[in-house]
């Protein structure tokens, strides 16, 4: 599958359509992001499978944010999964980034990892390398609503007593973009409590995540408690389409309907 990557990316990079590709490269053993400017270059591209499929994952979208606002005017390439462009396409609807400026280069996951996110959509709307996986099934958030409501509670307050606020889920969402974070405002949530108030942070993000969650899952990779943020995400998102035939990520323009108001955005 790389070979049709790195194949697709030399192209782009040596017809001048893109000024660089963001993707992963693995040297010294480790796998990491890497702006890749030249063909030459792609030898050590990886992936971001390190011992097992996509498990080296990284928040490409949000970096290309970063890249995108100190070179305007230059378009990039970037490595996208499934999640990955849902993202690029709810960025697009919130003004983070231009479509016009980005080239997205589409890898399907193999089925060991759609199955292993239950993801809804393992795979990009184009498709440049892999084959089309069956998605997969959210036996997660079916395992706890099948508890009663008591013991949901106790569930979820036993977990988000494990926070140690390290801001690990906020911090590597590509989907958290704003300028002022309001779970660092001591107005929702105070300052300087282990675990934070339960369960006000928790709650306050995932209301946040309304409309922005694409359920890449790399809040709960980066959790040094364990805590199944995932599921939790996925649980709201499943509410949002029960309740409003909303899915993030999957019509470009379409944003939560939790942002109109009185029929005002």
């Amino acid at each position: 599958m790389i070979d049709a990557i790195k194949e697709k990316v030399k192209v782009l990079l040596e017809t001048g359509e893109i000024e660089g590709f963001l993707g992963l490269v693995r040297q010294n053993g480790h796998i990491a992001p890497h702006l890749f400017q030249k063909g030459e270059a792609l030898d050590d591209m990886s992936l971001g499978d390190y011992k097992g499929a996509g498990d080296a994952r990284y928040p490409l979208n949000k970096y290309l944010i970063n890249i995108a606002k100190a070179y305007p005017d230059s378009t990039f390439g970037v490595l996208v999964r499934g999640c990955d462009d849902r993202g690029l396409q709810t960025l697009y609807t919130w003004n983070q980034l231009d479509q016009g400026k980005v080239m997205a280069v589409g890898l399907a996951c193999p089925q060991e990892l759609a199955d292993a996110c239950e993801c809804s959509q393992p795979y990009p709307t184009e498709i440049t390398a892999g084959e089309r996986a069956e998605p997969g099934q959210a036996k997660s958030v079916a395992a706890i609503d099948a508890l009663g409501l008591p013991e949901r509670f106790s569930y979820w307050m036993s977990e988000f007593v494990k926070c140690i606020k390290c801001y690990g889920c906020s911090n590597v969402c590509p989907m958290c973009f704003c300028n002022e974070c309001s779970l660092k405002c001591d107005d929702l949530v105070k300052s300087g409590e282990l675990p934070p108030e339960i369960p006000v942070f928790h709650h306050t993000r995932a209301m946040h995540m309304v409309g922005r969650c694409v359920d890449c899952g790399l809040c709960e990779e980066a959790c040094p408690s364990g805590i199944p943020l995932r599921t939790l995400y996925k649980k709201v998102g499943s509410v949002m389409e029960e309740k409003f035939d909303f899915k993030t990520g999957y019509v470009r323009g379409q944003r939560s309907p939790l942002n109109i108001i009185d029929g005002k955005k």
